[in-house]
């Protein structure tokens, strides 16, 4: 049975729902031009939110806001089309998995690839977690070089 509660504290469970949660706000983000923050306060008033890390949401979202054209140019070489032409679901995912790979080194590469994924099959194309699964394999292994080479270290 796998652990629903890390050493730390931090439920697992609860961080795969915010990833969820954060994969629809993007998405929303990207195809009603709102401002994030604003997105934030929608998502927060009318989500069911009890059962998310509300913090992991907002920590999603403001990281992907403030550093979207760095994400966006790091998982560019890897692509076979332009950002832009990436479904929008897709597009979502990237940037979401994108900020964890840079920004949050607490969470292991692996966990970020499988949550990336997870939420393709869930809200994405039929075959989109294996385009998702490909670029961001050689993401990580870029960005999260030392994990990727040596995961056990």
């Amino acid at each position: 049975m796998k652990p629903t509660r890390r050493p730390d504290g931090i439920d697992l469970a609860a961080r795969s729902r915010a990833r969820r949660r954060a994969v629809q706000a993007i998405y929303a983000w990207q195809v009603g031009g709102n401002r994030m923050a604003e997105v934030v306060e929608q998502f927060r008033s009318e989500q069911d939110m009890e059962v998310a890390d509300v913090e992991y949401f907002e920590d999603l979202l403001r990281g992907i806001d403030a550093h979207v054209g760095e994400l966006d140019a790091g998982f560019k070489p890897f692509l076979d089309r332009e950002v832009a032409e990436i479904d929008p679901i897709e597009r979502a995912v990237l940037r979401m998995a994108a900020y964890e790979l840079r920004h949050r080194p607490d969470v292991p590469y692996r966990v970020v690839i499988n949550e990336a994924v997870e939420a393709t099959k869930r809200f994405g194309a039929e075959h989109g977690h294996t385009y998702i699964n490909g670029v961001l394999d050689r993401l990580a292994a870029t960005w999260r070089s030392v994990e990727y080479r040596n995961p056990r270290a």
